[in-house]
């Protein structure tokens, strides 16, 4: 799922193309993709965009007389700027809008189409924002509010775009490794030396991941945007040698995503309850990194 630094980077690019530009047509492949009624569609055509801002993970497009085109790709959608009425392909193709420049396409992979299209105007648009804290432009005491509003783990708060705006599943892995803290860690229990690190981890995770996006993108457009990228440091790495200590990235797996951590740098060695591998293990379940490796190597406990 394109996340904070994604997101940003998507906008600076389309602010450069399309802001002052009228947004010419709105072209549907999916019926499935918009999910709004009132303001119809066309309301929009034929109106200058005049910004765009994020909400959360979110993209708003906002047009003439307070109208707002609000995108939220989900987790397989994707944004491709190609030339002016360029044709959309309905294997992936969701929808295009066109400009006189060019055309926005927006694709989503797989059968579960879940990207959204929503047409809003202005006083409407609240509704859309899932009011998280901007963690870029708020302060420490703010930040640790916000995490202790509710009892989570912090893999789970990091996540909750009520509480922390824009941070999805790759950077919440990404922030906590570089905090070194047990992504179960209960917010409530977090020291203020603990909440201090993790407000700067996560500052300087977001702004380095913006950082380097921007500088791949240039003046292009992001046409890789992946939760799966060269350089970090755990998240997508199960099993290969953390950068900081060299121990096996381990992993969690629940439903559709994973939490990957450094047990060595973030828990002490301790191994958190994974299902598939307990499963797998039973009563052989080891507690601890060093059992672990023993296991796999075929030393120690069989």
């Amino acid at each position: 799922m394109p996340e904070l630094p994604d997101v940003t980077v998507y906008i600076e690019c389309l602010e450069r193309r399309i802001v002052g530009q009228p947004l010419q047509r709105v072209r549907l492949t999916s019926p499935f993709f918009l999910r709004s009624v009132e303001p119809p569609v066309q309301a929009a055509e034929g109106r200058r965009v005049v910004g765009l801002r994020r909400l959360g993970k979110r993209i708003a497009i906002g047009l003439e007389d307070d109208v707002f085109l609000v995108l939220h790709l989900m987790i397989a959608g994707r944004l491709h700027w190609r030339p002016p009425r360029a044709a959309v392909t309905r294997k992936l193709g969701l929808a295009a809008l066109d400009f006189p420049n060019g055309t926005l396409v927006v694709t989503e992979a797989g059968t579960r189409k879940r990207a959204s299209l929503h047409v809003a105007r202005g006083a409407d648009l609240d509704a859309h924002d899932p009011g998280g804290l901007e963690v870029l432009e708020s302060d420490l005491e703010s930040f640790g509010a916000a995490l202790r509003r509710e009892n989570h783990t912090l893999k789970r708060a990091l996540t909750d775009a009520r509480l922390l705006s824009g941070i999805g599943n790759a950077y919440s892995d990404e922030i906590l490794h570089r905090a070194r803290l047990s992504p179960v860690k209960l917010t409530l229990q977090l020291s203020e030396d603990e909440i201090a690190r993790l407000y700067a981890a996560t500052r300087d995770t977001l702004r380095r991941w913006i950082e380097r996006l921007r500088a791949e993108a240039g003046t292009g457009f992001p046409e890789k945007v992946t939760a799966f990228r060269a350089g970090m440091a755990v998240h997508g790495r199960y099993r290969e040698p953390c950068p900081d200590c060299g121990a096996p990235v381990q992993r969690i797996v629940y439903a559709e995503n994973e939490t990957n951590y450094c047990a060595r740098c973030q828990t002490g060695g301790t191994l958190l309850a994974d299902r598939s591998l307990s499963r797998l293990l039973h009563n052989d379940w080891p507690r601890r990194l060093e059992e672990l490796e023993s296991i796999r190597t075929g030393v120690g406990r069989r």
